[in-house]
């Protein structure tokens, strides 16, 4: 099983933006321990950041190219204006997760509506980055059946 991992714009910055909302860990280390986990859920993945709109799209194509069995996004502020990242996930038909580390629904109400969440399999939010493993684990279990 092949997992993309996406990362939006500004998650980059993890570590030492917001670290009051975001958490202390850098996106490499939360990456890393993600990665290492997934052997254990029969797991292969691959991890993306980007801060352009496109290259994420592109990666999503890619992710159906390749035939990767899933995608956990991401997808920071994209979430709340992207149509185009909710049509290339909509188009390319694979279970996808998406994760947020703050609960965008606590916060601001622009950040409540999510574009992804209409197209995406679950939507995990607000456990920091354990939120990735929660998502690793609810894909892996979601394609098992």
């Amino acid at each position: 099983m092949k997992i993309l991992v996406l990362n939006g714009p500004n998650l980059n910055l993890l570590g030492t933006r917001e670290p009051e909302v975001y958490g202390y860990a850098t996106l490499s280390q939360i990456m890393q321990g993600l990665i290492d986990e997934a052997s254990s859920f029969g797991c292969e993945l691959e991890t993306y950041q980007s801060n352009h709109e496109g290259d994420l799209i592109d990666q999503i194509h890619r992710a159906k190219r390749e035939k990767f069995s899933g995608i956990i996004i991401n997808p920071g502020g994209y979430t709340h204006t992207s149509v185009a990242l909710r049509d290339a996930v909509s188009g390319v038909d694979l279970p996808t997760v998406e994760v947020h580390l703050s609960n965008i629904h606590a916060r601001e109400k622009f950040r409540h509506h999510s574009y992804i969440a209409p197209v995406a399999v679950g939507q995990i939010v607000g456990f920091g980055a354990l939120g990735y493993s929660l998502a690793l684990r609810a894909l892996s279990e979601h394609l098992k059946k």
